[in-house]
């Protein structure tokens, strides 16, 4: 395919939008002039753990950035970090993440991938496993590879500096990470990595590991990191803060309904492709008050959820948003689950146990979650807020039960030995 130049509003929407930094940006410009003239096109690395499966909003805002290159005729290399998966990378997190089995990296990495290539072109991807290269890997080449750098570069690293002052613990293994984030770059000579700006340290341990190695460094891409539902913190699925991209319509929607407003304008210049001078009176309209709030998110989750779905989904989501949320009517066709339980001797009466009810009804994947949910006072049965663990009902009752402004079910309770919950 033909490599394209970028007029002046691509290097904008490249370079400017949604960029926290570029190192170097002006060598940038020159290799993407050159790759333009020569008809070669750029190596765009792009590296993941598959630790876990599913990718969030957060991820959406790197993955634009590679698809606007790719648009120019460059290509994405896509690396499965099938070997750092097992050994953790905190990246301001300051803890480790668990060890994963071979068949664990294989399952997260599809899962991974079918929801990546909602936004990469798969066309113009390479798909790289790290363990097409560690496989092989000796003890003589680790050490090769940690004599390169000194331990004081590392502890330079701005999570590790913290940790190792607090006398907290550091791995080696945590050590080896970005060394092997570096040489998957000289593996697959990567013209540009990509990267949210806490992999800053990682990113430019490559481009000093390649210029080592005798190849041209790769130039760094640096964004930012998408705030969570939350408003304060970075969006993950570690805090309950994220939109998932496989959200069904009617959630995506109402989850992008619930950011605060301080949140739109950033949204809309990371994850949508609304013009600069939209966002320019979007931002204006907000603080003069013009404009009511709900209105532009309205339009924010129209975009999105018109992404990842279609245009008719995210009219029915309006629709199902504007019935169940702001005019508070209970949908219709609510999920109905029958569950069966032993009846209190003499007293004809179940012990419903709420978080057991709600992972029957698959409205939350777990007691943590359900018990978190209901000390929230998120839970609602047959209208009334519940905040206890532990209810008596009616043998033969049908509960509505409502958990926050999205999640419905009904609940129909039956006599029995007691088993898990059946769908009707």
């Amino acid at each position: 395919m033909t490599v394209k130049a970028p007029g002046e509003s691509d290097t904008s929407r490249l370079l400017k939008r949604g960029v926290v930094e570029i190192i170097t940006e002006l060598e940038l410009r020159r290799m993407l002039t050159e790759a333009a003239r020569v008809d070669k096109p750029l190596r765009l690395k792009q590296g993941f753990d598959p630790s876990r499966p599913d990718i969030h909003l957060g991820h959406v805002v790197g993955l634009r950035k590679l698809r606007q290159f790719q648009e120019l005729g460059h290509k994405v290399v896509l690396i499965v970090g099938d070997w750092t998966a097992q050994i953790g990378d905190p990246s301001g997190e300051s803890a480790t993440r668990p060890m994963l089995s071979a068949e664990e990296v294989r399952v997260n990495a599809r899962s991974y991938m079918e929801q990546f290539f909602k936004v990469v072109d798969r066309a113009r991807t390479e798909v790289r496993w790290q363990s097409e290269w560690y496989g092989k890997f000796d003890l003589s080449q680790v050490i090769r590879l940690t004599s390169k750098f000194t331990v004081a570069q590392f502890l330079a690293r701005e999570d590790f500096a913290k940790r190792f002052q607090a006398g907290r613990a550091i791995a080696i293994t945590e050590l080896l990470y970005p060394l092997l984030q570096a040489y998957d770059s000289v593996v697959v000579q990567a013209d540009v990595e990509f990267g949210g700006i806490d992999q800053k340290f990682n990113c430019l341990v490559g481009r000093e590991l390649q210029a080592m190695e005798g190849q041209r460094s790769q130039q760094v891409f640096l964004m930012p990191l998408l705030v969570g539902r939350d408003g304060k913190l970075k969006m993950s699925k570690s805090l309950g803060n994220y939109i998932a991209v496989t959200e069904p319509p009617e959630d995506m929607y109402g989850k992008v309904m619930s950011i605060p407003d301080n949140l739109i304008v950033p949204y809309f210049e990371l994850l949508t492709d609304v013009s600069d001078d939209e966002l320019a009176r979007f931002r204006s309209d907000l603080e003069g008050d013009t404009v009511n709030p709900m209105d532009l998110k309205k339009r924010l989750a129209r975009e999105i959820v018109t992404q990842f779905h279609s245009s008719e989904a995210a009219r029915a989501g309006e629709q199902h948003f504007e019935s169940v949320v702001q005019r508070r009517q209970v949908p219709e066709n609510i999920p109905e689950f029958v569950l069966s339980l032993p009846v209190d001797a003499g007293a004809g009466m179940l012990t419903l146990d709420i978080p057991q009810a709600l992972l029957a009804t698959r409205l939350v994947k777990s007691r943590g979650e359900a018990k978190r949910l209901i000390a929230q006072k998120a839970l609602k049965i047959e209208g009334k807020a519940v905040e206890e663990e532990a209810i008596s009902v009616p043998v033969n009752s049908a509960l509505t039960i409502t958990l926050g402004k999205r999640r419905f079910a009904v609940l129909k309770l039956v006599s029995g030995p007691g088993k898990e919950s059946m769908k009707v």
